[in-house]
């Protein structure tokens, strides 16, 4: 079997194999991309290539049954969630070309000799993504179209399992008028990518992965001086510091853990709770996650059988070394693994530091602010967070105190088309949405004029 193929996770079976691509389309692929950043790129404006992603847009809208459905068989996710984030992607597609023209406006600059001067916001290139099987639309959308915008164009090596969503998205580009070389998709193997980032044609790199490809992907482009972005792992914390309304809280954390299955990089993966809260909150939270129902859809399978092998062992690991189960079974059925729960972690255990990239969450008690933001920032990750608090001056306090990339205050879910996303430490660094996720890889080209 070849590198890339769809093996439906719910039932094992292999639907469609696709062959790597040869040295020969690797070397077409990156002259396609050159030559329509020469010939197309640089010759239009900023409203001309928003206009085409307006009709991106649109044709994710259009299109959202049939690329639920491909991602739903590719790699498990729920069909309604799978539309879902073809419809998420459309917005975020949209959000992009109606604010691209306000976005990249030149930056006037104060300077101490009154010149006029000011930056101006233009593509560098060819620019590599390397995306996720987590969220196989959602992910490129908010790394191709902001550059494909500001006048990049796109080179798109997908996760292995998601071929038939890569396809998809090169030809939604090429529908929406994007021209030859735009956006191209490429079946590379490993091999082939460090080839491909070292190559002078291209100008950056973004992927989304684990930390372990982040590190060899961001070593290959420190070589080669290129560039790069990386949103990587996260260990989420979920804390519950104060709160009138514990059922909405409850609430919260079990959408912030179970979203797609618990494999969201910013999933709610440590839910913490003061003690004054932690008996209700965890029965509650408990009763919850052992309501979730696969034939209702409120989860599906795990990706893969080698996601839910490490899922397992991780989780066995946890109970060798003294952790509590207190949902679920750790005993999956294929790929389908049951909801839970455990506790009794201490910092001596591997899992303490690890990510449960599945729908386990993890569950502490604390007893003070300080020892809630010494819990959350004990982990290599930080990615996101979540503070529930009715006092708003008490939840920001301890969200300044965090070591994250973003701090959700009163709920999970607050991601938005037009909202930053990124985070720190071993999280990757770089941000993407948003106006910031626009400029990562622009050129700011400064102008000064003599008089």
């Amino acid at each position: 079997m070849g590198t890339f193929a769809v093996i439906n996770p719910a039932t094992g079976e292999t639907i469609a194999e696709y062959p790597d691509a040869t040295a020969e389309e690797i070397e077409a692929s990156l002259a396609s991309a050159q030559k329509a950043y020469k010939e197309w790129s640089r010759k239009t404006t900023v409203a001309e290539r928003a206009a085409l992603a307006k009709r991106a847009a649109e044709l994710f809208d259009e299109r959202k049954d049939e690329l639920g459905a491909i991602i739903n068989r590719e790699m498990g996710k729920p069909l309604d969630q799978s539309i879902g984030e073809a419809e998420f992607s459309g917005a975020i597609t949209a959000a992009f070309a109606d604010n691209a023209e306000k976005w990249l406006a030149d930056e006037q600059l104060e300077v101490e000799d009154g010149l006029k001067s000011f930056f101006r916001f233009q593509g560098t290139g060819v620019i590599l993504g390397i995306m996720p099987w987590n969220y196989p639309y959602y992910q490129v959308a908010r790394f191709a179209v902001p550059n494909l915008i500001l006048g990049n164009t796109i080179i798109l090596k997908h996760a292995a399992q998601c071929p038939e969503s890569a396809l998809a998205l090169e030809t939604l580009f090429k529908d929406a008028g994007f021209p030859e070389g735009a956006y191209v998709n490429v079946f590379a193997t490993h091999e082939q990518i460090s080839g491909i980032i070292a190559d002078d044609r291209v100008q950056g790199v973004s992927l989304t992965g684990s930390e372990r490809a982040g590190a060899i992907v961001a070593e290959q482009a420190g070589r080669a001086l290129k560039k790069c972005v990386l949103e990587l792992g996260g260990s989420d914390v979920f804390l519950v510091l104060d709160s009138n309304d514990l059922d909405a809280a409850v609430g919260y954390a079990v959408g912030g853990r179970m979203e797609n299955t618990g494999q969201a990089c910013n999933g709610s993966k440590r839910i913490v709770v003061m003690d004054k809260y932690f008996d209700e909150f965890a029965e509650k939270f408990n009763a919850a996650i052992a309501g979730q129902s696969y034939e209702s859809g409120d989860f599906g399978p795990m990706s893969s059988a080698q996601a839910t092998k490490t899922l397992t062992a991780q989780v066995q690991g946890a109970l060798d070394q003294g952790a509590e189960v207190l949902v679920g079974n750790n005993t999956p059925e294929g790929n389908l693994y049951t909801p839970s729960v455990i506790t009794n972690i201490t910092p001596s255990m591997d899992v303490y530091s690890q990510e449960l990239f599945g729908p386990v969450a993890q569950l502490y008690k604390v007893s003070s602010d300080e020892e809630a933001i010494e819990l959350a920032n004990s982990s290599p990750y930080g990615l996101g967070s979540v503070v529930i608090c009715d006092d708003l001056e008490r939840a920001e306090r301890v969200g300044n105190q965090l070591d994250v990339g973003m701090v959700f205050i009163g709920a999970s879910g607050l991601e938005g088309a037009d909202v930053p996303f990124g985070g720190v430490k071993k999280s990757g660094y770089g941000r993407e949405l948003g106006k910031v996720g626009m400029l990562e890889f622009a050129n700011k080209k400064l102008f000064r004029f003599a008089g």
